[in-house]
């Protein structure tokens, strides 16, 4: 018996040394997996939050693009005004009237018909200041939006 305990010795031995080396690797191949798996989620999160700001940055470039094409389109918009004075003689008095013509172009294509508008004027009044007032297509508004294509004629 004490012989078969000598020889089994060594094979109870090396079962356990074999046994706690598996169970060493094991961790450590544990640890190791922890590792790449911690690499990895940081890489999607980078590659996700990357991907975030370049879809936030395209749709800022294609409104800057929509926005850009808008104001030209909206450049290529005018007003051609005219205007004139028209003194009407009666036997009560005479009646001062200014005629204001207006038209809307886009490029050097015609939109509308002349459109008419006939004020009567006071003495003293400014005629080019109530011409710009009394203005249809509203010119003032397109020169101060920066739209400044208003032609006048007179």
């Amino acid at each position: 018996m004490e012989s078969l305990i000598w020889i089994l010795l060594p094979v109870f031995v090396a079962a356990g040394s074999a046994l706690l080396s598996f169970y060493i690797m094991q961790a450590r191949l544990e640890v190791a997996v922890a590792q790449e798996r911690a690499l990895l989620l940081e890489a999607q999160a980078t590659i996700a939050s990357q991907q975030k700001i370049m879809e936030e940055r395209i749709r800022a470039a294609e409104e800057s693009i929509r926005r850009e094409a808008l104001n030209e389109f909206l450049a290529d918009f005018r007003v051609e005004e005219r205007h004139y004075t028209r003194e009407s003689k009666s036997l009560f008095g005479n009646k001062k009237c200014m005629v204001l013509q207006e038209r809307l172009f886009f490029r050097n294509l015609p939109l509308s018909n002349w459109v008419e508008h006939e004020l009567t004027v006071e003495e003293g009044s400014d005629i080019a200041q109530l011409a710009k007032a009394c203005s249809i297509f509203s010119a003032k508004a397109l020169a101060e939006n920066g739209h400044n294509g208003k032609l006048l004629i007179s």
